[in-house]
């Protein structure tokens, strides 16, 4: 199925987002039908900062070896998208292109020194339509999935100005909205109603059950480096054990089961 029609289906398209070949492999041997990258994760796997702390062609060596590995559609998160210009940020886009990758994730915040902060709307919104004019003349075809940040911001009226920021990228380009951070059902489903564009919720302790969302307008949902972070600790144990233990006992354990 298109990428694009995924986001059109009664169920919403549920990713697995993955860091490396071994999480790319896994994700695809379990069933599921598109995976996307999550920076956070691929920025922790490399030991560098989120917030474009990973360097583009560091990012498309990985993606390349993603790609590698399954025959699944593939989105990347591009965070606010590794160029000054427009033109840069489509000149890169289409390279990821030429590697067979399907959408984007592009931030309306930035980070600097470790500060986030929400870009005006309209200089965001301008800058959207600029490198969705680019990708256009290039003859690039991507989903260009935009991420807000009000919620992850914490700011005050934060549904307000989801739909306020994702009324305005639907004019200016943008395939999808990605709103981090938001798990109130009432506010879900006031964007979803009110933002003309695939609505992408992401993993949250109180985010409602996949079916509850689906009836609340939700299209995409995604994981971030949930998974990444829930191996963490298991991972910690495992190796605390063999040093504690004098032996892999602990490794083969389960082996049998």
């Amino acid at each position: 199925m298109d990428f694009f029609a995924m986001h059109r289906q009664p169920q919403p398209l549920l990713l697995a987002n993955v860091w490396d070949a071994v999480s790319a492999r896994a994700a695809t041997e379990a069933g599921y039908t598109a995976l996307a990258t999550s920076s956070a994760a691929m920025s922790a796997m490399l030991g560098c900062e989120d917030g474009e702390g990973l360097d583009p062609d560091t990012l498309l060596h990985w993606v390349a070896r993603l790609r590698a590995v399954t025959h699944l559609p593939l989105t990347v998160d591009i965070e606010a998208g590794y160029g000054g210009s427009p033109e840069a940020v489509a000149a890169w886009l289409s390279r990821l292109a030429a590697l067979g990758v399907v959408g984007v994730n592009l931030e309306d915040s930035v980070v600097h020194n470790g500060q986030r902060t929400l870009m005006e709307t309209e200089s965001f919104a301008q800058r959207l339509r600029a490198i969705r004019a680019a990708l256009k003349v290039a003859g690039v075809r991507l989903f260009l999935n935009v991420r807000t940040d009000p919620y992850v911001l914490a700011v005050p009226a934060a549904c307000h100005l989801a739909i306020q920021r994702g009324l305005r990228y639907a004019q200016h380009g943008a395939d999808g909205l990605f709103v981090p951070g938001v798990t109130d059902e009432a506010e879900i489903a006031a964007i979803a109603e009110a933002v003309p564009l695939p609505l992408n919720v992401m993993c949250m302790p109180q985010l409602p059950a996949f079916g509850r969302l689906a009836q609340l307008g939700v299209k995409r949902i995604s994981m971030g480096n949930s998974v990444l972070t829930a191996l963490q600790q298991p991972l910690f144990e495992l190796l605390r054990g063999i040093r504690q233990q004098q032996s892999f006992e602990g490794v083969f354990r389960h082996a049998g089961d």
